[in-house]
């Protein structure tokens, strides 16, 4: 082994122990030399020059020096002419000669003895090898003559007299204050804009002018009418002016001259100045100049960063930003990097928003743009995505770098970020509230499939609305939908609120329940102290506590609201007195209608064993009394709580023997094994046992495991779901697992097609003509269009095409401009929709935000658009809870003890209920269910002509089937035996799939009336949403009622096994969770 101690060289003596206690007497023979480095020339005049020049701080002291120089010599100039007596007489000696005082003198030749030494040194340290470059400058001219006559008249004392033009030193102090104040921006490291110095310079060169003109007349003027000071002055201005008055004029040829000499400098001296300032103040107007520092500090503003603004996004912006109180005093910065648009500048300058809002062109990518804006005294900074680009990524992208430049500049600064794509999601995740777009569209589809209008009741939970919309209509859905719409959601703390404070210690189904009853508000979900999760209906089991955060929806907001005892006594009469005749109603059904809690004994103690049910009990009970709804406990009672174990295999679906033995597919649940996409949330959701292979993913091919080509072929007993979009992207995942939930039936699940292009033969081989629902999702290759409104020209023809060919098929279509609505469904004749068109005007011009709420399509959720989420992101500047609360009202968050959102119909059985407030109490006293809303459709009547027409179009397509069925009958039987091979996607069997898609049509079409029934009932109805209706709203046959159900799995006993691990043991179907009506 090598000796190491070998390798290591010895300590220099100087770094020994020894040597540093005795010394280190080897330092004295040391031959090194200390060296000093030095910035500059270690010279006399390069010592100067860093005094007089290169250092800021003491060049803006000689700047401010040289200046206060020049104008106290123009100072002891105006005092001259005061103090000097006008002499008689118009000889010329008088122009060349003045009275001055000796101490007057004195104080002049010094002024100029110390102006020409510094104009000398300066020139020297300047110097740079061309002597006449420093001779030949104007200041120095002007320096020679002011400052030599002084120096000469020392030497010759009988030229002290002589006239000298000193007053051409404010020329002078000009140009001493505009190199004064670059270098004080050098000096403080900081800079004004260009404005600010081009606005100093014209008013100086203004100055400068008039005080030139001023002396110069004034003295020219010695020999002629002898003008004092004043009147030059008035001359001046009257002159520059160009009044002219004439009352005073100069009458020497020589003041005449200098007159026109004066005029032709200010004619081309000050058109330069002001051309360069009018440049300056509208190349500000496109920048949007500065937001000032003392603003900043003192008033409370935030920031909108875009790549480019259009006014849809900024009327939206400032409309739902504006909506609230506290924020009426805010300011609204937007940084943009594009120039502003016309109709953004004509809307900026309407007085309501001109002293609100701040536009600056500039990039969040800049520091200094970044500064202009004050983002590190902001107290949000909103981030939204380009969606018109064609590349959403790169819109991403670009959005990510902003977000980054933000928290770099001001990490204090709370990030609201709008992202495009979910697989950027992890990009920001630093941001504080993040909404990815294609997750909340996908899951409003896929919900809009199981639950009718969810978009739309989400549209209308996240706006805010003043709940005037439709009053003044003569139509009473539109009132009642108007009034419902302004219902949003808010929180409050328990032990803080009137309305919750007395259901401290109570189950939460008791606490909705009375709520609703005594106040009408609708309480939705808590989160606890020690807990950051928000839970929607915790379910009975969950007590109430004095620190818990309540959120429950109503028109307003607690703090708002004023609270009138009234008499019940009297409310009880007018109820009795209501229901009279033979209908008369027993007396404890009319009791609880009023939602007073009425026992029932009997009712109680029948409890059916496979469920809760609004039905009706036996007949023999009927005849006796009609029994009351079961009361709200407010401590759930643990034996009476119908646990539902969905993890089981013991309450499964009940299936006949037949349905078994055709239905080969097995299902577990448990969380999907791979994930599209980082932050993706992990849902409980239904699972295959085995993996399919891709090859059997193509609907159209066959391969080598089956032979089908069609969705009639693999014989679907449920209805389909057919998306039709423009890619596969990750987002459809979030379509997917809403679907399969684990807490829906199996029997219940929709077979999905995604249908990736959609031609006539494409669509009906997916299976059209018996789908559920189709979704059209906006392709993202139109949303660029020349004409910002075209970009869903594709999309509104397409869809209008499937309408009129499969009028009964339900159409799920998303559009890029809320506007374009109205033209989904288009009929020319409609005067209803001309009607509604009439009244979106009219709230609009009130102030409404949601002016098209009233257009049929978007109130039945057959339409939604993106854009119209936006406000979720900003509603979440003052309610930080609200994008947690939807991500869980559309399950794209799942949290252990929290609802999801469901719905349930109402049949003939159920109208026993009658009211909204007993259904209340039924849901919230058996199932522990929370309804938030109703989902209503009445029959629309039309006009006679528009009948005329649907009933022509029905009549052809009846004849041409007739005809069709004629032509073919010859060839039906062929085309059976030949069922497989007949629909291959070779370009030669085209012709025989659409004459096999011809069949299936005649085939949904061979019932005749039926199908004509569905089309007219489906173009004669409107749908619509009531959101937290009042407990006396009536319910009617057909109604969907929106309900937050409580989680199953929160109830399941200790020993039962876990999400975690029921992947591995559930096997079966699923148990009857649902509402049976």
């Amino acid at each position: 082994m090598v000796d190491l101690e070998s390798e290591v060289p010895p300590l220099p003596p100087r770094y020994r122990f020894r040597d540093l206690l005795l010394g280190d007497q080897g330092w004295q023979n040391d031959d090194r030399v200390q060296v000093e480095f030095y910035m500059n020339e270690n010279t006399f005049k390069e010592r100067l020059k860093l005094f007089f020049i290169k250092n800021q701080r003491s060049s803006l002291r000689i700047r401010l020096f040289n200046f206060s120089l020049k104008l106290l010599s123009c100072f002891l100039y105006i005092i001259r002419v005061l103090l000097e007596n006008p002499s008689q007489g118009n000889e010329w000696s008088h122009i060349f000669w003045v009275n001055r005082s000796l101490p007057l003198w004195g104080l002049q030749v010094s002024v100029a003895l110390i102006s020409l030494f510094e104009t000398i040194l300066l020139g020297y340290l300047s110097y740079k090898g061309n002597i006449w470059e420093q001779i030949l400058r104007i200041p120095f001219i002007l320096e020679i003559i002011n400052a030599v006559p002084f120096i000469i008249s020392i030497f010759w004392p009988s030229l002290r007299n002589l006239f000298v033009p000193v007053f051409l030193n404010c020329w002078l102090a000009k140009h001493a204050l505009e190199n004064m104040i670059n270098d004080l921006h050098r000096a403080i490291q900081r800079t004004q804009s260009a404005m600010f110095n081009q606005v100093l310079i014209l008013i100086s060169t203004l100055l400068c002018l008039i005080f030139t003109c001023i002396c110069g007349i004034q003295h020219l003027e010695r020999i002629g009418k002898k003008l004092n000071l004043f009147d030059s002055l008035y001359f001046c201005i009257v002159t520059f002016s160009t009044v002219g008055f004439g009352d005073v004029t100069p009458e020497t040829w020589s003041s005449k001259l200098f007159v026109v000499a004066m005029i032709c400098v200010a004619l081309v001296v000050l058109p330069i100045q002001f051309e360069q300032l009018a440049y300056l103040w509208m190349e500000r107007q496109k920048s949007g100049g500065n937001y000032s520092r003392h603003r900043a500090q003192t008033e409370k503003h935030v920031v909108l960063c875009v790549s480019s603004l259009k006014i849809d996004l900024l009327m939206d912006f400032l409309n739902e930003f504006y909506a609230h109180p506290r924020l009426q005093d805010y300011y609204v910065v937007i940084l943009c990097p594009t120039e502003m648009d016309v109709q953004v500048r004509r809307v900026l300058q309407i007085p309501m928003w001109s002293q609100r809002v701040i536009y600056l062109q500039g990039s969040a990518l800049k520091d200094q743009d970044l500064l202009r804006a004050k983002m590190d005294d902001a107290e949000a900074c909103f981030i939204l995505s380009s969606r018109c680009e064609v590349d959403r990524t790169s819109s991403d992208h670009q959005t990510i770098l902003r977000a980054w430049a933000v928290k770099d500049f001001a990490p204090n600064c709370p990030l609201y970020v709008q992202i495009l794509k979910p697989e950027n999601k992890f990009h920001i995740k630093f941001a504080d509230h993040v909404v990815c777009e294609e997750e909340f569209k996908y899951a409003m589809l896929a919900l809009n499939c199981i639950c009718p209008a969810t978009s739309t009741l989400i549209t209308l939970l996240v706006h805010t609305s003043r709940g005037q919309e439709g009053q003044q209509s003569p139509e009473q859905w539109q009132k009642m939908y108007g009034r419902c719409s302004g219902n949003e959601v808010y929180h409050i703390v328990l032990e803080e609120s009137t309305f919750f404070a007395e259901y401290e210690g109570k189950s939460f189904t008791y606490a909705s329940f009375h709520a609703h009853k005594k106040f009408g508000v609708c309480l939705i979900g808590i989160r606890r102290e020690d807990n950051k999760n928000i839970l929607l209906n915790p379910g009975p089991r969950c007590i109430m506590n004095a620190t818990d955060i309540c959120f429950y929806i109503n028109i307003t907001k607690e703090e708002n609201s004023a609270f009138k005892n009234h008499d019940h006594q009297k409310k009880s009469n007018v109820s009795r007195s209501f229901y009279h005749g033979p209908s008369r109603l027993p007396v404890h059904s009319i009791i609880a209608s009023m939602g007073t809690v009425a026992i029932d004994l009997q009712d109680t103690s029948c409890r059916s064993a496979s469920g809760p049910t609004l039905s009706l009990p036996s007949e023999g009970n009927k005849e006796v009394r009609r029994p009351s709804i079961a009361p709200v406990l407010e401590v759930a009672d643990t034996s009476s709580i119908q646990t539902c174990d969905l993890l089981s295999d013991q309450s499964e679906d009940e299936t006949t023997p037949d349905e078994e033995m055709s239905s080969n597919v097995e299902y577990a649940k448990g969380y999907p094994p791979y994930s599209p996409y980082i932050g993706s949330s992990p849902t409980f959701c239904h699972l295959l046992h085995e993996k399919v292979p891709f090859c059997c993913l193509r609907l159209d091919k066959s391969c080598q495991h089956n032979c089908y080509e069609d969705a009639k072929a693999y014989g679907f007993k449920n209805k389909l779901i057919i998306v039709a979009a423009e890619t596969a992207g990750n987002g459809l995942y979030n379509f997917i697992v809403p679907l399969r939930a684990y807490y829906r039936p199996k029997k219940e699940l929709n077979p999905v097609i995604l249908l990736l292009d959609n031609p006539l033969d494409d669509l009906l081989r997916c299976g059209v003509t018996f789908a559920a629902n189709m979704v059209v999702v906006d392709k993202e290759s139109t949303m660029s269009a020349e004409e910002d409104y075209m970009a869903d020209a594709k999309t509104i023809v397409n869809v209008q095409t499937l309408f009129r060919l499969f009028s009964s098929l339900s159409i799920i279509t998303e559009l890029t401009h809320p506007a374009n609505m109205r033209f989904m469904q288009f009929r020319a004749k409609d005067c209803y929709s001309l009607a509604l068109s009439k009244l979106e005007k009219k709230e609009r011009e009130r102030g409404s935000n949601l002016a098209f709420m009233f257009r049929l399509p978007f109130a039945a959720g057959r339409v939604f658009s993106i854009s119209m989420l936006d406000t979720l992101l900003y509603q979440s500047f003052v309610k930080d809870y609200m994008i947690s609360i939807t991500r869980l009202l559309l399950g794209l968050d799942t949290t252990p003890g929290s609802g999801f959102l469901c719905s349930m119909k109402i049949t003939e059985d159920d109208l026993w209920i009658r009211t909204y407030a007993r259904l209340y109490q039924k849901l919230c006293s058996s199932t522990g269910d929370v309804p938030i809303g109703i989902y209503r459709t009445e029959s629309q009547k039309l006009t006679t002509s528009e009948c005329r027409e649907i009933a022509s179009q029905s009549q052809i397509s009846i004849s041409v089937e007739e005809w069709e069925d004629t032509k073919d009958a010859k060839e039906q039987g062929h085309h059976r035996s030949n069922h497989r091979n007949s629909t291959s996607s070779d370009q030669s069997d085209h012709p025989l799939l659409r004459r096999k898609s011809m069949q299936w049509a005649r085939r949904l079409s061979r019932k005749g009336p039926k199908h004509s029934d569905e089309m007219n009932d489906h173009q004669s109805t409107l749908s619509y949403i009531l959101i937290n209706p009042s407990p006396d709203t009536r319910l009617e046959l057909n109604d969907v009622v929106y309900l937050i159900r409580p989680d199953p799995l929160a109830y399941l006993p200790n020993g039962e096994p876990s999400r975690k691990n029921s992947i591995c043991n559930t096997t079966g179907q699923d148990s009857r969770e649902e509402t049976q009506l």
